[in-house]
């Protein structure tokens, strides 16, 4: 009896294309035999479930393109409408009214039936089905009712209020933050239901922030007992055994460069002078060497996909004896690396290159603070300290510029946008939020890992073996005309938007640096741009004007960079089957499409813990007032950055009295329709501190300039 492939059945709807097919149509179809029909049944549920194939109310089977069905996330807002997100690469979200929801909830994959298209392009549709749900517990706040409970939750995605009946209340108190499981999930007519599992805290906890977001993603502190046995046996020193048949390189004077506050150090580096140019060495902390593919600590490493990093805490891919230890590139011992030894003549350009396993003896654990005082301050008791190394640092600095100067000369885009630090007390209460400063010391390592990435990254396209790239698709046309539009606005022009090159979109970028438009252009464009990822398919990376790129450098926090290593590794040592490159090929793209959302999950927690944090910092600064500038424009009203906190708030249109204002989406701009005032993004502008919500996690600003009149009218009474 033959097995039946999901292509099989995948190829005959696409031909019987005129009508979805019953199971017994099918099977003719596919020449099947009556005792093949129990396989073929459990394939195509699974089909059904996974969402490449539709089951209609007739018991037909058909494709969801051929039925104008979508299947995709829903993304819920929180005045109940939402928007289902394609999982087909291109294809525009469709809106979906909040009666048109019924039975999903934020963050589900769901099917959804395209109602109506917009001669804008723009797609409304109703959820049909859920296919698998986003969440099994819900994070938020207790109340206790007259018989039930309710848990209001913290993400305001989620519009419906979880039932608790009092048994399965956990004792919990009005006004408590808690762990709830979902038991029962919504209906047209009934909430969801459930039971509280913890109680976390009160919103006033400084640490309840990050607690609660590391529940409501799903995250855990906690490795499992296979993985944290795993890790128990691993030796925590380097051996001569384990040094065999690998280059020895520690007597090269070599350094790690990192934040203040890092702990697990994947990177070194090591520079020399040569007659043309300079060798460049990159070590990179060898993981692979410790985590067997398959084992414990490799499916868990595998399903977190990253490290985590908030404020006060971190969430590590693997255990701290690996992560903090053994792996760590710590100063003064021995650690296991693969290194990208890479020759550059004195303009910079990479002559020739050398991948290997390796040993090294990092010398320094130095910070970007440290080699910034060196090489900008000169500051004399700094140099003086790390004197046997400055002529490395000088060196590294050197060919760093000359590196970043290529680079931005093919085009990669270069975007000047502070981040924000968040400055925490021993308590864990934040007592400031600065500019996250970006020196010398930064770039040296951006650099020097970007070139590493691309070297191993045309080196595996050379040998044309099945890879996992890091890649960043073109902007859409649609997005580039729009941002063109903006350009014109202020006398500037693309010239090739048809297809978009990036070497266009970083001369506008050089254009407006100092300009009172740069912050403006800046933030468009990069809202323009698509979200890089990983895939098993080179597209090129467009950001970086690259055309083979990958993530080599960070294996002990990023899976990828782990694959990556096994996958170099074996070629470096000829060991690839051909049996193995169709197994790779296999599985890679799932290994892509997992570490990519993993990523961007954990970016969203990331920045919803740095959020709560700022709103609760401005929750004592009601009435104060404070310059900033207009980060963004809305419909509903202006979002306005603080210049002095890097936080966000909003004036709410209703609070612009003076005038009815409406939305040009073309100009990002909210302009009066009586008086011709433009409030336009990236506009100065002083607020006051209106209102600050520990529920939404919002703050409300209004705007001064209004409230000056009022005061001198006041007076002259």
């Amino acid at each position: 009896m033959r097995t039946i492939e999901k292509d099989m059945i995948l190829r005959e709807l696409e031909r019987k294309s005129d009508h979805p097919l019953l199971l017994k149509e099918l099977m003719q179809a596919l020449t099947l035999k009556k005792e093949e029909r129990r396989e073929i049944k459990k394939l195509l549920r699974k089909m059904i479930q996974e969402g490449e194939i539709i089951k209609t109310r007739g018991n037909r089977y058909g494709l969801p393109q051929k039925m104008n069905l979508v299947i995709g996330r829903l993304k819920g807002h929180r005045d109940g409408y939402g928007f289902v997100i394609p999982e087909t690469e291109g294809e525009p979200d469709i809106f979906i009214a909040a009666k048109k929801i019924e039975e999903a909830m934020h963050g589900d994959r769901v099917v959804a039936r395209i109602e109506a298209t917009k001669p804008d392009g723009r797609r409304e549709g109703r959820v049909i089905r859920v296919l698998e749900r986003a969440r099994k517990q819900i994070v938020g706040r207790f109340e206790q009712g007259k018989t039930v409970g309710f848990v209001i939750p913290a993400d305001k995605r989620i519009t419906q209020d979880l039932y608790v009946t009092p048994e399965k209340s956990l004792s919990a108190e009005t006004g408590q933050i808690v762990l709830a499981e979902i038991l029962a999930y919504p209906t047209k007519n009934r909430n969801p239901e459930g039971k509280v599992v913890k109680i976390l805290g009160h919103v006033e906890d400084p640490r309840i922030d990050t607690v609660m977001v590391v529940e409501s993603y799903g995250f855990t502190r906690d490795f499992p007992e296979d993985a944290a046995l795993e890790a128990g046996k691993i030796k925590e020193s380097v051996t001569a055994q384990m040094r065999k048949g690998r280059q020895d390189l520690r007597d090269l004077p070599t350094v790690t460069i990192d934040g203040e506050r890092a702990r697990d150090f994947d990177d070194a580096i090591s520079i020399e002078k040569t007659r043309s140019g300079f060798r460049l060495w990159v070590h990179i902390a060898d993981v692979s060497h410790y985590v067997p593919a398959g084992s414990a600590l490799d499916r868990e490493a595998y399903q977190r996909a990253t490290s985590v990093y908030f404020p006060d805490a971190v969430l590590p891919m693997f255990p701290e004896k690996l992560s903090n230890g053994i792996c760590s590139l710590n100063p003064k011992e021995d650690r296991l690396t693969m290194t990208a030894e890479m020759t550059f003549d004195a303009e910079g350009r990479r002559v020739d290159y050398k991948l290997y396993d390796s040993v090294i003896r990092s010398d320094e654990r130095m910070t970007y603070t440290a080699v910034r005082q060196i090489l900008v301050d000169r500051d004399e008791k700094v140099r003086e300290r790390y004197a046997a190394l400055i002529p490395q640092f000088e060196m590294m600095e050197r060919l760093a510029m000359q590196l970043r100067k290529n680079r931005l000369a093919r085009g990669s885009l270069d975007f000047d946008l502070p981040e924000p630090e968040i400055i925490l007390d021993l308590t864990g209460e934040t007592i400031n939020i600065i500019r996250s400063e970006r020196n010398v010391a930064h770039q040296l390592i951006e650099e020097f890992m970007l070139a590493a990435n691309e070297t191993v990254a045309e080196h595996m396209t050379a040998l044309e073996v099945p890879f996992l790239y890091r890649i960043h698709d073109p902007p859409t046309p649609t997005r580039i005309f729009e941002f063109n539009e903006l350009l014109k606005t202020f006398g500037l022009i693309l010239r090739d938007i048809e297809k978009i090159r990036p070497k266009s979109l970083s001369s506008i970028l050089d254009v407006v640096k100092g300009r009172p438009e740069e912050r403006l252009i800046n933030q468009i464009l990069l809202r323009s741009l698509k979200q890089a990822k990983y895939s098993s398919d080179n597209h090129g990376h467009f950001g970086l004007a690259s055309e083979e790129y990958t993530h080599f450098t960070s294996p002990i926090r990023r899976y990828p960079d782990l694959v990556v290593h096994r996958l170099l590794k074996k070629v470096l040592h000829h060991r690839m089957s051909q049996d193995e490159q169709d197994e790779w090929a296999r599985r890679l793209p799932e290994i892509g499409k997992h570490t990519s959302e993993r990523e961007r999950q954990s970016m969203e927690a990331e920045r919803e813990v740095i959020q709560r944090k700022k709103v609760k910092f401005m929750s004592d600064k009601v009435g104060e007032i404070y310059n900033g500038f207009i980060s963004g424009v809305a419909a509903y009203g202006l979002f306005v950055e603080l210049e002095s906190y890097f936080v966000e708030g909003l004036i709410h249109v209703s609070n612009l009295h003076d005038d009815y204002y409406i939305y040009d989406e073309k100009l990002h701009a909210l302009l009066g329709e009586h008086h011709r005032r433009t409030f336009r993004l990236g506009d100065p502008i002083q607020v006051r501190v209106e209102r600050v919500d520990l529920e939404s996690w919002q703050i409300d600003f209004g705007m001064m300039e209004e409230e000056k009149p009022r005061q001198r009218k006041r007076r002259s009474r």
